[in-house]
């Protein structure tokens, strides 16, 4: 029983104060990872995948495509141990997955498999036919419903575009309603209009969450093509930056990567600069908004952008930068462009 308790949550013992009695508590890890192109080697039909088979421009073999899924299964079955040894992340937000079958054959790379990780994705229309997925330990997050809410271009001449729309999954986590919004909006070869859009339209989806239960318990996450302070997450999303200025409200969404990037790191470098893309927001009831450490529900207790020494390169002119798949034409053999970044969530044992 100890050891299945464990492997459900780790257990804390922490002191609230000389004269009372310890409480124990159970941590959830929830994360999110860009895994960078993660094609499998087939053409889909109506897609333009064509640089991702093997006689295309990466060349792009089974041999490489095993590789790539043998180290994506390991950050992700890392991702939350720092705090969680030996159980990790409940549940992971991935973007830049080309279709099912890719997670499938992820979830069945050995260190997810003996956790019996499942995944979900609905595809999109995205033209490269990328998009967002969920990877979860069952044991831990248990699925309730999922959805994919279209990406919606408002601009006439911008009818015939498509892009990843929000895959948004309800499920329970520690006994609670969490709601889990995987994002990937434009990329920065589009005009900061189509990100804000994205923000606005993520609003929306935030809001129907909680006009259909007040009391769900939201993370928002993804590669937002944009850095907290950027006007699609501060001003169309409103994920504030100081927790005492997000609304004390059900649809209230504070940002805690705005700090993180503004003490100089990030989770993608461009010009030898971080930017911090890869997000997860959370919502006013996961706030510890008075910092009486009442966690008789679900809250956020800590963050973190996930590290290891073997996501960088180690020499030449980008020693340093994130080990990449593919760089200058060359395959690296390496991970993303991208470090996945994993929040903590933390609730008293009763």
């Amino acid at each position: 029983m100890k050891k299945c308790l464990f492997f459900v949550a780790l257990t804390l013992l922490l002191t609230t104060g000389a004269s009372q009695a310890q409480k124990k508590f159970s941590v959830y890890g929830v994360g999110f990872y860009n895994l960078e192109n993660l094609f499998d080697t087939c053409h889909d039909a109506g897609k333009n995948d064509y640089e991702y088979l093997p006689d295309g421009a990466n060349r792009w073999t089974g041999l490489k495509y095993s590789s790539k899924l043998k180290n994506m299964a390991r950050v992700l079955s890392e991702m939350g141990t720092d705090k969680l040894p030996g159980v990790g992340c409940a549940a992971i937000g991935v973007s830049e997955v080309e279709n099912a079958k890719c997670l499938e054959d992820l979830c069945n790379q050995e260190p997810l498999k003996a956790k019996n990780f499942k995944y979900l994705l609905l595809e999109g229309p995205d033209r490269r036919g990328v998009d967002c997925g969920l990877v979860y330990n069952p044991k831990l997050f248990q699925v309730r419903d999922v959805k994919l809410v279209p990406y919606i271009y408002i601009l006439p001449e911008d009818s015939a575009r498509a892009t990843r729309g929000f895959l948004t999954v309800s499920g329970t986590l520690a006994g609670e309603h969490v709601a889990i919004v995987v994002n990937h909006l434009p990329s920065r070869g589009a005009t900061s209009f189509y990100r804000e859009e994205g923000g606005r339209q993520i609003r929306l989806v935030v809001d129907s969450l909680v006009k259909a239960d007040p009391n769900v318990k939201i993370l928002v996450m993804g590669d937002m093509n944009d850095d907290p302070q950027d006007k699609s997450m501060a001003e169309a999303l409103v994920a504030k930056r100081k927790m005492k200025d997000v609304p004390n409200e059900p649809g209230g969404l504070w940002n805690p990567w705005w700090d993180v990037l503004a003490s100089g790191t990030g989770t993608l470098q461009y010009d030898g600069k971080w930017n911090l893309f890869d997000q997860i927001i959370v919502s006013n009831a996961l706030l510890d908004r008075d910092g009486k450490k009442d966690y008789k529900t679900l809250k956020l207790w800590n963050y973190q952008i996930f590290r290891r020494d073997y996501l960088f390169q180690k020499e030449g002119k980008y020693k340093g930068n994130t080990l990449r798949t593919h760089a200058g034409g060359a395959w690296l053999n390496g991970y993303s462009d991208h470090l996945p970044t994993v929040v903590y969530l933390i609730k008293e044992q009763k």
